[in-house]
C-alpha cells in the first residue's frame, strides 16, 4: 500500500537583499509574507509558500493541483518527494517516488553522465545494483553516446533534460509527481518522452499532478485541490474545484478591467 500524509505542514523561504526591495515585496505579495525577522542590524522576508497543509493521499488516489502561477503546486510536489522538509508539521510517505518536476535532480556539472547516472539513482532510492541492472535502458534511452562519459556541465540544456528523464521514469513508481511544465527536449524525444510517462501513469498507485490545464485534470485525476498563496482553499470532487478556480479567475479578469 502507498501512502502520503502532510500534517500541518509549513514551508519558509527567507529572502535576502537590499532593504528596499524587501519591503517592496511586502509591500506587493503580503498574502504569502509571513513577517521580517530581525537580527545582527538587519532584516530578513520570510515567505511562507505553504501555509497549514493538512493532506491524505492513498494508492488509487489521481490528484491534480491547481492554482495559479506562485500559488503553491510544484512546492508541494517537492514535499512529497522529501525534497523539502517543512519548518512545521510531518510529511510521511509509504512507497517509492518518482518526481518528474525537476531536470536537474542532484545533477553535478562537473560529473559525467555515467556519475550524474549513478547520483540521480541513488537520490532516487535505487540500490546500486539495481542502477547497474538498469544502466542499458539508460543508455538506450537517453541517446547520448559516447557524451557520457563527458562532464554534464559540457551539455545542451536539451541532452542535460534527457539524461535526468531517462533516469527518472527508468523505475516503476509507485508514487508519481508530475508537473506539466517538465520539457523533454526536441519534438522527437518528447513524443518518446510522453509515451513513458503515460506507461508510467497507468501503473503507480498514487498520482500528484500539477497542472493549469482543467482538461488534463479532468482526464487524469480523481480528486483535485485548489491552491491559493500556499493554502488549500478546497479539496475534493474535480469538477467542483475547478469551478471555483475557474470563479476565480473570472473575478480576477473583472478586477482587472475595472
Amino acid at each position: 500500500m502507498s501512502r502520503i500524509e502532510l500534517s500541518n505542514v509549513y514551508i519558509e523561504f527567507p529572502v535576502y537583499g537590499h532593504r528596499s526591495f524587501r519591503k517592496a515585496l511586502v509591500a506587493k505579495c503580503g498574502g504569502g509574507i509571513f513577517g521580517m525577522v530581525a537580527g545582527d542590524d538587519t532584516e530578513t522576508v520570510i515567505i511562507r509558500a505553504l501555509n497549514d497543509i493538512n493532506l491524505t493521499l492513498e494508492t488509487g488516489d489521481r490528484l491534480g493541483l491547481i492554482g495559479h502561477n506562485g500559488a503553491g503546486k510544484t512546492t508541494m510536489l517537492k514535499v512529497m518527494a522529501g525534497v523539502l522538509p517543512p519548518a512545521m508539521g510531518k510529511v510521511h510517505i509509504e512507497g517509492r517516488v518518482s518526481p518528474m518536476f525537476s531536470t536537474g535532480l542532484g545533477m553535478d556539472p562537473e560529473d559525467s553522465g555515467y556519475e550524474n547516472i549513478n547520483t540521480m539513482g541513488l537520490y532516487l532510492g535505487m540500490a546500486p545494483w539495481e542502477i547497474r541492472e538498469r544502466l542499458p535502458e539508460i543508455e538506450a534511452f537517453c541517446e547520448l553516446g559516447e557524451f557520457l562519459n563527458l562532464p554534464v556541465r559540457t551539455y545542451s540544456s536539451g541532452m542535460m533534460v534527457r539524461l535526468s528523464f531517462a533516469v527518472v521514469t527508468c523505475i516503476e513508481p509507485e508514487i508519481l509527481l508530475l508537473d506539466e511544465g517538465l520539457g523533454a527536449g526536441d519534438a522527437r524525444f518528447a513524443e518518446k518522452a510522453k509515451r513513458r510517462v503515460d506507461r508510467l501513469i497507468e501503473s503507480s498507485s498514487i498520482l500528484a499532478l500539477a497542472s493549469h490545464s482543467t482538461g488534463m485534470i479532468r482526464s487524469m485525476c480523481n480528486k483535485a485541490i485548489l491552491l491559493d498563496h500556499g493554502r488549500i482553499v478546497q479539496h475534493g470532487d474535480v469538477e467542483n474545484v475547478i469551478a471555483t478556480y475557474d470563479e476565480m479567475n473570472r473575478q480576477a479578469l473583472a478586477a482587472e478591467a475595472r
